[in-house]
C-alpha cells in the first residue's frame, strides 16, 4: 500500500497498534540534491508492506509516537538513524540489525542483497540504489524494489538469530545494536571549518592551500544553488588538480585552459576564474587554521605492548572465527595500550571480555610495604 495521501493513514495506524514488531527501512535522495531528504518510508507490518511517501505533506506525529514502542528490524540501520533523528529526533526503542548480526556471524558479505542470495537464493534488482527517490511518481519497478528490502527482513532475523545463538553471542548483537543507537543520535557530521581540506592537502603548502579553500567554498555555493550534491558540480579530484596546479605556479589563464565543467562550463566558468583568483591573492597563513588534536607517541615499550595486545586479539579473533576488528580496531590498541584500566570504558562488555585476559591488560602489581 502506497501512502500518499492522510486519508489513508487510518488503515496503516491501526496496522501498527496491532503488532510489538516492525521491519523498517527509508530511501533517501542525497544522491541528487544539496540536502538530504527523506522521501520514502517501507514497513512490514504483520506481512503487508506500507510505503509511506514522505515528498506530500502527510500529518506523521502519530507516526513517530507509535514507531517510538515498537521493536525494529532493520538492515545497515545507521544511516536511517542519523537520517530519522535529524528529520524529527526519532529515537528507536530498540533494534535488530542484520548488517550487524550478518558481522557477528563472520559472513564475508553483508549486503542485503548477498545475504539474500546466500539464504534464500535471490538476486535483487540493484537499480534502485541509484535511483532519484525524490522524483514522482515513483515506477511500479522502483515501488517493487522499495518493498524489497523489507519484505524478507524478518525471516533473515529468524535465521540469523539461530546462528548467532548457537554461538551464544545474541548478547553481544544485543550490545551492537545499543550502541548502534546511541551513535546515530548525533546525526550526520556538519561541514566545519576545515572541510575545505580534501585530497592529499597535506603536499600543499603555499598557494595552492589558499586557491584550495576558495574553490572548495565556490563549489559548496553552486551545488547549494543548483541543489545537487557538491561533487556533481566538480569532484575532489579536479579540486586537487586545480589546488595542485596552483601550487607549482601555474597562471589562472593556464589552469582554466585546462578546465572542463561540461554542460556548466559557460555558466560556472567566470566565477570559478573569480574564485582562482582570490584564492592566489589570500595569504595562505590567514586560512582557518586545522584544529589541534593531540597525536599519540608511543615509547618502543607502548609499541611492544600494543605488538602484542594485536597478536592476542588476532588470535583470539581466529579462535572464535571472527573479524579481530571487530573486537578491537586499532585505533582502539592504541589506547589500550597507554591505559588498560580503560579497557571498559572504551569497549562494550562482549568485546572487553574477550581481551581481558590479554597480559597486557593486567593490572599492575600492587607494591606491599614489608
Amino acid at each position: 500500500m502506497l501512502i500518499d495521501r492522510p486519508n489513508q493513514l487510518a488503515l496503516f495506524y491501526a496496522a501498527l497498534d496491532r503488532v510489538e514488531e516492525v521491519a523498517m527501512d527509508t530511501e533517501a535522495d542525497n544522491m541528487f540534491h544539496f540536502h538530504t531528504r527523506v522521501c520514502l518510508l517501507q514497513f512490514l507490518v504483520a506481512g503487508e508492506v506500507y510505503l509511506v511517501d514522505l515528498m506530500t505533506p502527510l500529518p506523521l506525529a502519530p507516526l513517530w509516537e507509535r514507531l517510538a514502542t515498537k521493536h525494529l528490524i532493520m538492515h545497515g540501520s545507521d544511516f536511517d538513524i542519523r537520517l530519522l533523528w535529524e528529520l524529527c529526533q526519532f529515537r528507536p526503542k530498540s533494534i535488530f540489525d542484520t548488517m550487524l548480526a550478518a558481522q557477528l556471524l563472520n559472513r564475508p558479505r553483508v549486503g542485503l542483497g548477498a545475504l539474500l542470495e546466500q539464504h534464500f537464493g535471490l538476486v535483487l534488482d540493484k537499480s534502485g540504489q541509484k535511483a532519484n527517490w525524490s522524483k514522482r511518481p515513483l515506477t511500479p519497478k522502483l515501488l517493487d524494489y522499495a518493498s524489497m528490502d523489507v519484505w524478507h527482513l524478518p525471516a533473515l532475523r529468524d535465521l540469523l538469530t539461530t546462528e548467532l545463538a548457537k554461538l551464544d553471542r545474541l548478547d553481544w548483537l544485543d550490545q551492537q545494536c545499543r550502541r548502534q543507537i546511541e551513535s546515530g543520535l548525533v546525526g550526520f557530521p556538519r561541514d566545519e571549518e576545515n572541510s575545505w581540506r580534501v585530497g592529499p592537502v597535506d603536499r600543499l603548502r603555499g598557494p595552492g592551500l589558499s586557491v584550495l579553500h576558495s574553490i572548495w567554498h565556490w563549489r559548496q555555493k553552486w551545488a547549494e544553488e543548483l541543489d545537487t550534491p557538491p561533487f556533481k558540480v566538480v569532484n575532489n579530484e579536479f579540486l586537487s588538480a586545480v589546488a595542485g596546479a596552483a601550487e607549482q605556479g601555474d597562471s589562472v589563464e593556464a589552469i582554466l585552459a585546462q578546465v572542463n565543467l561540461g554542460k556548466r562550463q559557460d555558466r560556472l566558468l567566470p566565477s570559478l576564474a573569480a574564485a582562482l583568483r582570490a584564492g592566489l591573492d589570500r595569504d595562505p597563513t590567514t586560512l582557518p587554521r586545522r584544529p589541534r588534536t593531540e597525536r599519540i607517541h608511543l615509547s618502543a615499550a607502548e609499541i611492544a605492548r600494543q605488538d602484542s595486545l594485536k597478536a592476542y586479539r588476532d588470535e583470539v579473533g581466529a579462535k572464535i572465527d571472527l573479524d579481530p576488528t571487530l573486537i578491537a580496531p586499532r585505533a582502539t590498541l592504541v589506547t589500550l595500550c597507554r591505559e588498560p584500566a580503560r579497557l571498559d570504558e572504551i569497549l562494550l562488555p562482549w568485546q572487553a571480555d574477550l581481551l581481558r585476559s590479554a597480559p597486557e591488560l593486567a593490572p599492575a602489581p600492587v607494591a606491599v610495604s614489608p
